[in-house]
């Protein structure tokens, strides 16, 4: 299946998405870090109690790690989250002379996305998540609902790391279109192609699902 027609029957079934920010780009940072192996709901929690606790990340970075580690611990890992967090911000704030990434504004998205990835802990895909988000920028996060989706719709072959998924997806969507992309990916990741027990009868997109036509070669072999 070609990838302009997932991103066609997607929009017919889930809707056009336009860009909207999620924030300030150093909040999306943080936002990010705090969402990795745990809910959505547990995630938030952390982030507004990090907010709450300090009021600015200013005073973030200077808190005692043990501090942060409590303040966050309903996002899980707490004390790893928290070394990463703490360590983020000061680069920041020593590179800067303040907290902020707004000046990430005045590169290019390959600048941009360089200088995200030398900070300590970041990852392609929250440095993804940063650029997209937050700065409108057509940087493709792959996490994994966009990779698993991927991969049983043939877009992405069966050996393909997640690491690799970034770069080899990235070329294939317009620049127009990696907001939308990612996020009807993702919802159809969470509403019709689960990790386990798919459900492939009611998907929209099984008529061209590599996944899907092997199954039923097997049933009917």
């Amino acid at each position: 299946m070609v990838i302009d027609e997932v991103i066609r029957v997607l929009e017919r079934e889930y809707g056009p998405r336009e860009w909207q920010s999620s924030g300030d780009p150093v909040d999306v940072l943080i936002a990010t870090i705090l969402s990795q192996n745990t809910s959505d709901i547990n995630s938030k929690r952390a982030f507004d109690s990090l907010l709450f606790a300090f009021g600015s990340w200013e005073l973030g970075a200077h808190a005692p790690l043990e501090h942060i580690a409590q303040v966050i611990k309903s996002g899980g890992l707490s004390r790893i989250k928290a070394m990463r967090i703490k360590q983020i911000l000061n680069e920041i704030e020593k590179e800067q002379g303040y907290i902020g990434l707004d000046f990430l504004n005045g590169m290019n998205m390959s600048e941009a996305e360089d200088y995200l990835l030398h900070l300590p802990g970041v990852g392609q895909k929250t440095a993804s998540c940063v650029l997209l988000f937050a700065l409108g920028k057509p940087c493709l996060p792959v996490d994994t609902h966009v990779f698993r989706v991927a991969k049983r719709l043939g877009l992405l072959s069966s050996e393909v790391s997640i690491e690799k998924a970034h770069s080899l997806l990235q070329r294939q969507v317009l620049p127009s279109k990696v907001y939308q992309f990612h996020l009807h990916m993702i919802e159809h990741g969470r509403r019709v192609c689960h990790a386990r027990q798919p459900r492939c009868n009611i998907c929209v997109l099984k008529e061209g699902c590599l996944n899907w036509q092997n199954e039923q070669e097997k049933l009917r072999s």
